[in-house]
């Protein structure tokens, strides 16, 4: 059996990009009133949209804020899941 490269593994894969890119940002906007390049980064996502069909109201939208921890946080998960 291979490591790290099963069937179902993509899903590991998934949540540990996402737990760095939480992690990374939350380090980022932290430790960025020290350090303000550590806050640099980018915008990425769709304004909200709205569907209102009377009798139920939806609406749609998100919006990522990537900085330079979120980055560093997303290779340190595929690391680990390479390591894995």
């Amino acid at each position: 059996m291979s490591k790290g490269y099963g069937k179902g593994n993509g899903w590991i894969l998934f949540l540990m990009i996402l737990s760095g890119i939480v992690i990374g940002g939350f380090l980022g906007e932290l430790l960025g009133q020290y350090v303000p390049i550590l806050k640099y980064g980018l915008n990425i996502g769709v304004g909200t949209h709205t569907w209102d069909l009377k009798i139920l109201q939806l609406t749609f939208g998100f919006k990522f804020n990537i900085n330079m921890f979120s980055v560093l946080g997303i290779l340190t998960g595929i690391f680990f899941y390479k390591r894995s």
